[in-house]
């Protein structure tokens, strides 16, 4: 029978258990203790008579309310990757429409720039056949026949005009 003085550390060193656990056996079996000159507790312990077998850990349950937080996180998470998906849906629809006005946006804009060029060469007719009906109002020659001048030019006009009238429904 050889007792033994050993601190807590030294104690759980031999039995290979955790501090914690040997002083609670020490608690448990009522071995005597003391307070060394550092103040450490000592514990008197015949480790031949001590015939200790350490027990195998047991899972500890989880706590209710950690696993609770766990559920309702894993909840929240798939919410939220629910709502991504949802909003990624929506920004492609988004997408889309925009890509659409956008071709829509170029088409009109070609449309206008020919629609400006066909008035723009409207216009040049419109003013050149002014000047030809303001001739034709003006122009007297001396010797000449004005029927027959007029009836030329109004020929010439109405060449003109059909003229312009193709260009027009060709476009």
């Amino acid at each position: 029978m050889c007792v033994e003085l050993l601190t807590y550390a030294d104690l759980s060193a031999r039995l290979d258990i955790s501090r914690e656990a040997a002083r609670s056996l020490a608690r448990r079996r009522r071995l005597p203790r003391s307070r060394s000159e550092d103040g450490k507790a000592l514990v008197s312990v015949d480790l031949s008579a001590l015939r200790y077998t350490p027990r195998p850990r047991k899972g500890r349950r989880a706590d209710p309310v950690d696993a609770s937080m766990a559920k309702i996180e894993a909840i929240k998470i798939g919410a939220f990757k629910a709502e991504i998906a949802r909003l990624e849906d929506v920004a492609t629809a988004y997408r889309a429409v925009f890509e659409r006005e956008r071709e829509r946006a170029d088409r009109l804009a070609v449309e206008l720039t020919q629609a400006a060029a066909e008035t723009t060469a409207a216009n040049a007719w419109a003013a050149r056949l002014e000047e030809e009906v303001t001739a034709l109002r003006n122009d007297r020659r001396p010797g000449g026949g004005i029927a027959g001048y007029a009836a030329r030019r109004l020929g010439h006009l109405a060449a003109s005009i059909v003229q312009s009238d193709r260009a027009a429904n060709a476009r």
